[in-house]
């Protein structure tokens, strides 16, 4: 049974897609992560993709006021890069970037044509050197997940896909496997960022009726359907100290079974197969 590390440093995480891409707001976005450091939120979710590095080298300087053992960091490598070729070089790079000697997790960012053996065999080296102290994937559906499973990735400690209360697809079946598995789910987009249904989530009747009645923002709801989620830790991205104060504050908020079930009655788990969401 995989020992999971990731779930013991809390259930909210905070994402960096798209942080670092303009100098002029650097300051703000570094002030917005450093706020969720300094009141409890310790996870920092980036990736060498996001802004050709230039994500990364932001998180680097938000945490150097921090004790490095304080801080859960995960950083991603590209498919073209998860090779016996390029791995090693492509985690030595986003290291230098986040100024650290070694990543608490290291994601395979989607599935490429590298074979899936080759992958894992690279990520438990990088365990062994101490270079990362454990590895996951991102993107990956069922099918993958078992065909990972039998290619030796027995040590992955987690998935990282998109899911919030308009997206609930992977509550079918890519879920329950990863739980009977003790496999944690990173929910990336847990407010619907990356698509068109975010509009149509926050003007809903039965969203804004719990966040009337918890006195919160519609966006608060979306965070906290996500947060009640088990065996989950959701990474929503912002770049906002006043958002991320609103992130800080839902960490002390709980739907009650009632408000549950309205949002679960409005946006309800599909009851068949769907594809995996991909942004």
């Amino acid at each position: 049974m995989v020992n999971n590390t990731l779930l013991n440093h809390g259930k909210s995480g905070m994402g960096t897609w798209h942080l670092g891409d303009y100098a002029a707001s650097r300051q703000e976005e570094i002030a917005a992560l450093r706020y969720g450091l300094e009141h409890g939120v310790s996870i920092i979710d980036t990736a060498e993709m996001y802004g050709n590095g230039r994500s990364e080298n932001l998180v680097g300087e938000a945490i150097q006021p921090f004790a490095r053992d304080s801080i859960y960091l995960i950083s991603k490598v590209l498919p073209s890069n998860a090779n016996r070729h390029n791995l090693e070089c492509s985690l030595d790079a986003s290291l230098r970037q986040l100024q650290t000697d070694y990543l608490d997790m290291y994601l395979y960012h989607w599935r490429g044509a590298t074979p899936l053996a080759e992958t894992v065999e690279l990520m438990e080296n990088m365990v062994q050197k101490g270079k990362i102290k454990a590895w996951g994937v991102s993107n990956f559906d069922l099918e993958d997940m078992q065909e990972l499973h039998e290619a030796g990735g027995i040590h992955c400690e987690t998935n990282e896909v998109l899911y919030h209360l308009g997206s609930r697809g992977i509550e079918f079946a890519l879920k329950p496997w990863q739980d009977a598995n003790a496999i944690s789910t990173i929910a990336y987009c847990p407010l619907a960022q990356a698509g068109d249904l975010q509009d149509d989530l926050l003007r809903h009747p039965a969203v804004r009726q719990v966040a009337a009645e918890l006195n919160i923002s519609v966006y608060q709801v979306l965070l906290c359907f996500t947060l009640a989620q088990s065996n989950m830790v959701s990474i929503p991205r912002t770049g906002k100290t006043a958002h991320m104060k609103e992130l800080v504050d839902c960490l002390d908020i709980c739907l009650s079974p009632e408000q549950y079930a309205v949002l679960d009655e409005a946006y309800p788990a599909p009851q068949w197969r769907v594809p995996l969401d991909i942004q």
